[in-house]
């Protein structure tokens, strides 16, 4: 009998974190695998929350979304970068920023179009080009810098490359794209006539002296980009599934004509919420991304002391680590061999690949935890790194 699950949609059955969550409830093992924060945004995008629902704001939103949000997502974009869309056709509220993705390419591409994108990748991107029909174009980011190779990122683009599906900071690997790397990804984005797709979702998570550039700022990009946010990963809300997205108003408009058929609309009184939240003070930014930056070296530091090799993110809330000064060979059996030997669950980066070869031996592992959880996920790295 033919498989009921249509074709394009095999290999994506499962993912790697029902499984390696699983394994962490089974074993009682610490998990660091599946990136959610275990604490709650700011109190005052909270309360908003709670004053939405007691006033009544729970049926249908507008479908682009309420219109305070669309009014502070334009905001933000000028206030931060100088950016200057129309809040009225320039922008679209989306559940999650996984919904704004699959409806910019589902909206773009045809089938026999390519997408050219880095992996490792986000899971949902090569799901979603998998629907469209379309054929994924990928270029490695390489342990330990991750930095881009030029020769195969040329090699990926085509005459048949539609649109550039562009992540930074970057899941998994805490890249943070410099500019010069971004305008070559924007030079060959205009050579080859292609729409560049921007998940930004980490855009105020970044460390160090680290600076979040977005694609859409460059020099002629503007009419080429379209950036994609949520309030998940800012304001640690990743169960409200509030993104957007914002472009020139025709590619918004053929986003918005997809997303009606995905979701139609979504999480109703969080969206007042998530404005309020947007316009808050430059310190609760600061404050935020300082927290997950000390979370980050107390974590890299414990995965450095049980003998493991750490690539120190500059952004996001994830860490890479190479078990092979472990004799580890394989990644994915070392994760699911860690909770035994450590207590501690990670995701192997192989399943984030094409090339499995440049991610053999790596492993992720999420630090946007209570301190007191990484705390003790430190002391059980140390422990297992002694025997």
């Amino acid at each position: 009998m033919r498989s009921l699950l249509t074709s394009r949609m095999h290999g994506f059955e499962t993912t790697i974190f029902a499984e390696m969550s699983a394994l962490a409830t089974r074993t009682g093992a610490i998990n660091l695998g599946q990136g959610f924060p275990d604490t709650d945004g700011p109190q005052e995008m909270l309360d908003a929350a709670k004053a939405a629902i007691d006033s009544g704001r729970n049926q249908y939103p507008p479908g682009p979304g309420v219109p305070e949000l669309l009014e502070a997502v334009a905001a933000h974009q000028e206030r931060f970068y100088g950016l200057r869309v129309d809040p009225a056709d320039e922008v679209l509220v989306t559940v999650g920023a996984t919904e704004a993705i699959a409806a910019v390419v589902l909206a773009l591409c045809e089938p026999g179009d390519e997408v050219v994108t880095f992996e490792p990748y986000y899971d949902s991107y090569a799901a979603t080009i998998a629907l469209a029909g379309a054929t994924r174009r990928t270029s490695v980011l390489r342990f330990p810098d991750f930095a881009i190779d030029e020769e195969s990122l040329r090699a990926a683009f085509s005459d048949r490359t539609r649109l550039v599906l562009l992540n930074s900071p970057h899941n998994p690997t805490g890249k943070v794209f410099t500019r010069a790397e971004l305008e070559l990804v924007a030079d060959l984005a205009r050579r080859h006539d292609a729409w560049v797709v921007t998940d930004e979702v980490y855009e105020h998570l970044v460390f160090d002296d680290a600076i979040h550039v977005p694609m859409a700022t460059l020099p002629g990009m503007a009419e080429r980009t379209i950036t994609i946010s949520s309030a998940g990963k800012t304001f640690s809300a990743t169960g409200w599934k509030v993104g957007w997205l914002t472009g020139p108003a025709e590619a918004v408009a053929a986003a918005r004509t997809v997303k009606q058929f995905l979701t139609y609309v979504g999480s109703g009184p969080f969206q007042p919420a998530v404005a309020l939240a947007l316009g808050l003070g430059d310190d609760v930014y600061e404050r935020l991304a300082s927290s997950l930056q000390a979370k980050r070296d107390l974590l890299c530091n414990a995965l450095e002391a049980s003998g493991l090799s750490v690539a120190r993110p500059r952004g996001t809330y994830f860490v890479i680590a190479d078990a092979a000064p472990l004799g580890a060979g394989d990644g994915m059996e070392f994760a699911r061999r860690l909770p035994d030997l450590a207590g501690v669950v990670g995701v192997p980066v192989s399943v984030f690949h094409d090339d499995q070869e440049a991610a053999r031996t790596l492993v992720r592992f999420a630090f946007c935890k209570r301190d007191e959880v990484l705390v003790e996920a430190s002391r059980r790295l140390a422990e297992a790194g002694r025997r």
